[in-house]
């Protein structure tokens, strides 16, 4: 590696001395850089050797070198990095979607190791670790000081053994311990389920599995549904996902998107800049959608969100996404090995960058803290009476014979799916308040069909037509 660079320099440097002899004062100027150049690499050359020479201890060449290109590349951003064999080896394997490790995603703040988001149904997430915890020691070992991929290489280690991490987490007032059994990360990029009348798509990863995942669990969710007539609309639940392949976020935005622009990138040159635009048909067919975020929403789900909400195709409930708006670009440099490299910043269809800001939501909506229970006291009633409120507990009170015996078990079916979601509150308030949502919409009559044209919201994602204005 050493020598491909050094005589690519050296190539380089002939290449201006021969071109100053007819270009002049600028050429000069070029060759007065490249010679500049030069001599960092000299300088490199010159510490590489001192240090293979003279350092306390023997060290291996190939180490050296990788530790220095990686150096290189980790100080121009977060995301940028050198990807050696073995980790080459595993970014390949995560993106098919299957893995050995604890299920977290990770980043770097301040020296400290940041979780991005826990996976779900992994050791993590189950152990409880959290979106914007500070992973501080491994197994009492302190992690200050190392990079990020030293940092992940202690928390590695054989299917089924220990581990304990050092949390530090805002609003605790010490850090505390957590011990995981490490397990085979298998991913489960899509879940369904149905809550009312509205169809819930957990997204949990961008991977190469995710839109083929999606069509199918999204097609037997409406299906078991009743048909997508018995639907109020679809929560795209995108908490805690933090990211992956982009050509997969293009293909779920389109997926819900029937037309314009999905999400640009911009390089450092101009011609570099690419865009992606929605083609016919929406998987939804036009019901409404309400998608959820976190801080732990990141990079490629903030791509699905941007586009969404940018097309008023759906409400954005939740609280802030990470704000990762930039693309990296996995370049095999060996048959081994591979640099990514940061090699633009992405923009949603309105031309907002999001790096650093993140995606707000059109509603903010916390989520409360769980209530602590004490220990053989869960779902436990403190009493066995029942205190009721209602005119049909009233001593003698008249009975309703106005409705037929189908009239009222179909009240009372409705009654209890609204009780459902009342009692999901308890067990997540945010998915509840997406639910609500749609819940809510439905009952104004939201859906395209049943309003005309001209009085259509704009959020349902389709604008008002001539047509319609001319017949209001």
């Amino acid at each position: 590696m050493k020598h491909y660079l050094l005589a690519g320099a050296i190539g380089t440097l002939a290449g201006a001395v021969v071109a100053t002899q007819f270009a002049g004062p600028l050429v000069a100027q070029e060759s007065g850089k490249n010679a500049s150049i030069y001599e960092q690499l000299d300088l490199f050359g010159n510490v590489f050797e001192r240090v293979r020479a003279d350092y306390v201890e023997q060290v291996d060449d190939k180490t050296l070198i990788e530790a220095a290109i990686n150096g290189m590349l980790t100080s121009l951003d977060p995301h940028s990095s050198f990807l050696s064999a073995k980790d080459y080896e595993d970014m390949q394997t995560q993106t098919r979607g299957s893995f050995g490790g604890l299920g977290i995603e990770v980043g770097q703040e301040d020296g400290l190791v940041k979780v991005i988001s826990p996976i779900d149904d992994t050791p993590a997430a189950e152990a409880g670790v959290k979106a914007g915890d500070f992973i501080t020691h491994v197994n009492g070992e302190s992690l200050m000081g190392l990079t990020l991929d030293e940092s992940v290489e202690k928390m590695r280690g054989p299917v089924g053994s220990e581990i304990k991490i050092t949390i530090l987490r805002e609003g605790e007032p010490e850090p505390f311990d957590l011990t995981i059994v490490r397990d085979t990360i298998k991913l489960t990029v899509v879940k369904t389920r149905i809550e009312g009348h509205s169809v819930v798509l957990r997204v949990s990863t961008f991977n190469d599995e995710t839109m083929d995942t999606l069509k199918t669990e999204m097609a037997k969710a409406v299906k078991d549904a009743g048909g997508m007539d018995k639907i109020t609309g679809f929560v795209l639940d995108l908490r805690n996902n933090p990211g992956g392949l982009l050509n997969q976020a293009i293909e779920v935005s389109d997926a819900f998107l029937d037309k314009g622009e999905i999400v640009s990138t911009r390089g450092r040159k101009p011609e570099e800049s690419e865009r992606w635009n929605a083609e016919t048909g929406d998987l939804a067919q036009g019901k409404p959608m309400v998608v959820l975020i976190n801080g732990g929403s990141a990079s490629a789900s903030e791509i699905v969100t941007g586009a969404l909400q940018d097309h008023r195709r759906a409400i954005v409930v939740g609280t802030k996404s990470f704000g990762k708006g930039s693309v990296q670009t996995v370049m095999p440099v060996t048959s081994d090995s591979a640099i990514r490299l940061t090699t633009a910043r992405y923009y949603t269809p309105s031309g907002r960058s999001i790096q650093s800001l993140g995606i707000q939501p059109d509603i903010i909506v916390q989520q409360p803290p769980a209530k602590p229970v004490a220990e053989g006291e869960e779902g436990k009633p403190k009493t066995e009476s029942k205190f009721l409120n209602s005119e049909a507990d009233l001593r003698g009170a008249l009975n309703n014979d106005s409705i037929s015996d189908e009239e009222r078990k179909q009240i009372e079916e409705e009654a209890k799916q609204v009780e459902a979601t009342a009692k999901l509150r308890d067990e997540d308030y945010q998915l509840a308040y997406a639910v609500d949502i749609l819940t809510g919409l439905a009952a104004v009559s939201f859906h395209a069909d049943a309003v005309p044209d001209a009085a259509k919201p704009a959020i349902a994602g389709v604008e008002p037509t001539d047509e319609g204005a001319k017949k209001q």
